[in-house]
């Protein structure tokens, strides 16, 4: 049975402040007929502080779309090794162990895909599969984990790497001033995270059922104009609603599994805004405090995008170890709409492999330059 170890994960050390982010969108969308809104619709996203792989001001002069993807390019390579050996590390694996390598990102562009960097470059079999994912933007994180399940499903005893590599602050547009561009310029964040689904041993959430769900006819709700200067983020007003036809499918799956989804002991759930998440307990019947760990993720980091889950998870392991059997569920919400649904139950390996150590509340990792 595939488990998911404890992830590894990284932000950047230039950190945008609530205050920052508002004096920004007054200095340089100061024209703007929807800043007032779009400076409520920030303040109430609860976003504290953001971590940026450039300074802010760095991150406000665009030098258009080439630099950008070649600035994406050297700060994944720069960011992603250490995380990816903290993540073999805490699944008590090594390079050589791994059989496929998925990488989630929808910040930047790269062909190979970065998958063969890191084959080249960490001493991963050169056999190694490679399944990029670059066009599921917020979801990939939990499609990540539930094709890394799948792939262990049919490769019995098999180990896959997940890495997710989200440079949110390169998609900044300086011309875009609509109330979804300011919105998302200040929620979303920088990280990097990474973490092992292993086919046998290892500690921490034991993968037992998955599922896709898309909700027809909602493909432009969320998505990119990509145009000369790079990627253009487009939200639609609707979004915030999306948790009322999203939630029975989240408790199907639960059901499918006979488990009850307001009873259940942990939710990893992608922190996308704070309606999302309290529209979500609302309709699941789960209290506001039992997604915690993802609220925390929203008020520290921002919206990471496909991060955001491993993120969440990795705050669930520094919790410290939940008992044995212990039944969660985690979901990713993205662009289709799509949400990618996982339940599972927690594993101890009594050898020790990757078994989670209790870290302090309030430590972070963030990645010094």
């Amino acid at each position: 049975m595939a488990t998911l170890c404890k992830p590894a994960v990284a932000v950047p050390e230039n950190v945008v402040t609530m205050e920052q982010t508002l004096d920004m969108a007054k200095r340089v969308h100061a024209k703007s007929p929807s800043l007032n809104l779009a400076l409520r619709l920030i303040k109430n996203t609860g976003v504290a502080k953001r971590h940026i792989i450039q300074p802010l001001e760095e991150t406000l002069a665009h030098p258009g779309f080439e630099i950008r993807n070649k600035i994406y390019e050297r700060e994944a390579k720069r960011r992603v090794p250490p995380v990816v050996e903290e993540a073999l590390a805490n699944a008590g694996l090594a390079a050589q162990d791994v059989d496929a390598i998925i990488y989630v990102s929808c910040t930047g562009f790269m062909m190979p895909s970065l998958t063969a960097w890191l084959i080249n470059t960490l001493g991963f079999r050169p056999s190694t599969r490679q399944i990029p994912i670059a066009q599921l933007g917020c979801a990939a994180g939990g499609a990540a984990i539930n094709r890394a399940h799948d792939f262990c499903a049919a490769h019995p005893e098999s180990n896959v790497l997940i890495v997710s590599c989200e440079f949110c602050s390169l998609c900044y547009q300086p011309t875009d001033a609509d109330v979804g561009s300011l919105l998302s310029d200040g929620l979303f964040g920088d990280a990097v995270a990474a973490a092992v689904v292993r086919g046998s041993g290892g500690s921490g959430v034991r993968l037992e059922r998955n599922a896709s769900y898309l909700i027809p006819h909602t493909e432009d709700w969320i998505s990119y104009d990509v145009k000369d200067s790079g990627f253009h983020f487009r939200l639609d007003k609707r979004v915030p609603g999306t948790m009322k036809p999203l939630a029975p499918v989240v408790r199907e799956i639960a059901e499918s599994h006979s488990w009850d989804v307001g009873a259940l002991d942990f939710y990893i759930i992608h922190a996308g805004g704070p309606r999302i998440l309290d529209d979500l307990s609302k309709y699941l019947g789960v209290a506001p405090g039992e997604f915690r760990y993802s609220r925390a993720t929203l008020t520290e980091y921002g919206n990471i995008a496909s991060a955001v889950v491993l993120d969440g998870l990795r705050r669930l392991f520094e919790d410290g170890p939940l008992r044995q059997g212990a039944q969660g569920v985690i979901a990713g919400f993205g662009p289709g709409i799509t949400a990618e649904l996982a339940v599972g139950s927690w594993v101890h390996d009594r050898a020790g492999a990757g078994f989670p150590v209790r870290i302090p509340a309030g430590i972070e990792n963030p990645l010094a330059g």
